[in-house]
């Protein structure tokens, strides 16, 4: 109420109401708007999203799974420890086989002689640990016979416990030197052992490159002349070409390249006749076809120049009086 007793009454003011209006409005458009906006995505990211949606409830974790095992297996290789992580899963599996009755209780092994039995087994891989369900026959005989004394093997597993091994080992038959080393070979020059074992020293020493693969051949010529094979020492190849032989008084016999048979025949008869071995000389030349020459050993030159000269001396003396 005023002061002339008028109920006051508040006047529309347009200003303001239509800032208000205009506020309300505004703030409603721009609400409308943003809501109203399309949304634009890249293709792939839609394809990669529809696939994601369309995966089975539990393949995220799968997946998880799937990626911390190759983590974990390339961690193991990386680090060199793969062989340890199968060896042991060898072992669980082993041990559970053990445990239900495939222990290996037996071992039988035959055929060998310069081999002991831990050596076999150890060659095939068998140990305390293996058990006969697990134990691959095909790759035991395989290790076996890479290594160079046993030539063939056969394995057989008898179940429940028994393991058969049959072995045909190679023989010892010669000691081959070449550079200063010498090694223990069989008849077909294979290298059993890049050593000399006492038990071995007793037998025949062949010497130069490419000799251990031909020593056998020549061995069997040499057979056919026992008188000569019997006071050989030891066999030296000379150029890859042809054989000497160093007999046990240090003599040396030089043999042709060719037509080696004649040439022993020939040594054989000299030795019956003359006694050419125990002679004081120190080589026997029978590269020639027509003629065997010999070298006096020096004290034997020496003896042989002294008595020539006094023969000449005794003819001068003649031939003066």
């Amino acid at each position: 109420m005023d002061g002339g007793g008028r109920l006051s009454r508040s006047v529309n003011q347009p200003g303001r109401r239509s800032d208000s209006v205009g506020m309300t409005a505004s703030g409603g458009s721009r609400s409308r708007g943003r809501s109203s906006e399309p949304i634009f995505r890249d293709p792939k990211l839609n394809q990669l999203v529809a696939v994601f949606e369309r995966l089975p409830r539990g393949a995220g974790l799968a997946a998880t799974v799937a990626v911390l095992i190759g983590a974990i297996t390339l961690g193991i290789v990386k680090g060199g420890h793969a062989d340890d992580v199968t060896s042991a899963m060898s072992d669980a599996r082993n041990a559970a086989a053990n445990a239900v009755g495939f222990r290996i209780t037996s071992v039988a092994i035959s055929g060998r002689k310069q081999l002991t039995q831990d050596e076999v087994l150890a060659i095939g891989g068998v140990n305390g640990r293996s058990s006969l369900l697990f134990l691959d026959a095909a790759t035991v005989r395989e290790k076996l016979e890479a290594d160079p004394w046993i030539r063939e093997a056969t394995v057989q597993k008898l179940y429940p416990g028994r393991l058969q091994i049959d072995v045909t080992e190679r023989k010892p038959f010669a000691l081959w030197q070449e550079d200063g080393r010498v090694s223990v070979i069989d008849e077909d020059g294979t290298v059993l052992e890049p050593y000399v074992a006492r038990r071995f020293v007793s037998l025949p020493l062949v010497v130069g490159k490419g000799a251990a693969s031909r020593v056998s051949e020549f061995f069997k010529v040499l057979a056919q002349y026992p008188q000569v094979r019997s006071a050989v020492k030891a066999v030296v190849f000379v150029g890859e070409r042809r054989w000497n032989l160093r007999l046990a008084n240090k003599l040396d016999v030089r043999l042709p390249e060719h037509d080696v048979e004649r040439a022993l025949a020939t040594l054989t008869r000299a030795e019956a006749e003359d006694h050419l071995f125990s002679r004081d000389i120190t080589a026997i030349d029978l590269r020639l076809p027509d003629r065997l020459t010999v070298r006096l050993s020096d004290d034997a030159a020496k003896a042989r120049d002294e008595a020539l000269n006094k023969d000449k001396k005794a003819k001068r003396k003649a031939g003066n009086a």
